[in-house]
């Protein structure tokens, strides 16, 4: 039943994410780094402290309580986040939702489930999955199938995408619905989100003694005295990390809006100033689910490999849902689309294995604990 429960709430976060971007197309007039930081005020300084004002009790003496150092380096995974969540907008307007998306979270995935298992491997940590543990258990090595799955995924899609910028180019499309598209710059800018956005996963770690406090507080307050986990520790850790991710976005959009003469999109009466910014605020606020869900669902799984690539494999296979109601390969060859089709099927056979992997794995647990009773 929890690893049922996990898998859901990864699903609704990852509906959330790859789902999130929409909103900023109805944005009117305004040059993208200007809605970019609206909505990421929202998302990174406004809905987190609320989210963890609702969920989490005395979260701020649990983090005036936190050591300055777990601070400081849960903040600095955030900055590093905040360049991968940065150059995942371009990577977006440039490749598209559907194509964009799947690259980007299909490396974050990766990154993000296999260099903490590393990571533990040399420095271990109780409660935490290395890669030698995932290696060494069959549970663990379903895991890592679905991983080397999702990596075979994400090449057929980026497969795709090479075929439809060949059949955007040969139809001249690319001025239409595509005028945004760039392959070769944002399969560069792809990358480097997929790799700096795993940092998020490296922050909730580096963070783990805040979540750990509003675990052991929610224990005392209401009598808990089985391995339940609370639903939404993690949400006084996302604070901290979420403010590296705007300090961030924000000095780039501030630049931006320098560069090009666009401060005065937030003010212009020229364009529809009140539906820009509920737009931008929507978006924003869609975004932040992702990681109020991701939270719930990592109660449930744990915050190992399997959590990260269950939750990022949702977010793609949404956000490919999104580019075939948005028609984004409305002007390519049977073969560009029939490519994406199978990367999607790929991702999915990813799922169902790492899904497989996890349950594994709770049979597993169940099954030593039983022994432990009988001792």
């Amino acid at each position: 039943m929890q690893v049922i429960l996990g898998v859901i709430f990864h699903f609704i976060g990852g509906f959330a994410s790859g789902s999130f971007y929409i909103p900023y197309k109805k944005v009117k007039g305004w040059a993208w780094e200007s809605f970019w930081i609206v909505g990421g005020i929202f998302s990174w300084l406004i809905v987190p402290p609320i989210a963890a004002w609702l969920t989490v009790p005395n979260f701020v003496e649990i983090i005036k309580a936190t050591n300055g150092g777990i601070l400081g380096l849960t903040y600095f995974f955030g900055l590093l986040w905040g360049i991968g969540g940065l150059t995942y907008g371009l990577g977006v307007r440039y490749l598209g939702v559907s194509l964009g998306s799947t690259i980007i979270l299909g490396l974050c995935s990766v990154f993000g489930a296999l260099v903490p298992a590393v990571y533990y491997q040399f420095a271990p940590a109780a409660g935490k999955d290395s890669i030698g543990l995932l290696a060494s258990n069959h549970w663990g090595q379903m895991v890592l199938l679905g991983i080397l799955v999702c990596v075979i995924g994400i090449i057929i899609c980026g497969r795709a995408g090479t075929l439809k910028e060949r059949d955007l180019n040969k139809a001249g499309a690319a001025a239409n619905e595509n005028k945004d598209y760039k392959f070769g710059l944002g399969i560069t800018v792809a990358i480097i989100s997929g790799i700096l956005s795993a940092c998020f996963a490296f922050g909730i770690d580096a963070g783990a003694a805040m979540a750990s406090a509003a675990n052991d507080a929610w224990r005392v307050t209401n009598g808990i005295t089985d391995n339940s986990n609370f639903l939404y520790k993690n949400n006084v850790t996302y604070i901290i990390i979420l403010w590296g991710g705007l300090t961030t976005n924000f000095i780039w959009c501030m630049i931006l809006n320098a560069r090009n003469k666009t401060f005065g999109n937030y003010t212009d009466g020229s364009t529809p100033l009140l539906k820009n910014y509920i737009f931008s605020a929507l978006a924003g606020t869609t975004w932040f689910l992702q990681f109020f869900f991701y939270g719930m669902g990592e109660s449930k799984l744990g915050n190992g490999a399997s959590s990260w690539i269950l939750h990022m494999a949702f977010i793609i296979l949404i956000a490919n849902m999104w580019g075939l109601i948005l028609k984004e390969w409305k002007a390519v060859s049977k073969k560009a689309f029939g490519t994406l089709v199978l990367g999607i099927a790929t991702i999915i056979l990813s799922v169902i294995i790492v899904g497989y992997g996890n349950n594994l794995k709770d049979k597993a647990a169940v099954k030593t604990a039983d022994i432990q009773t009988i001792k």
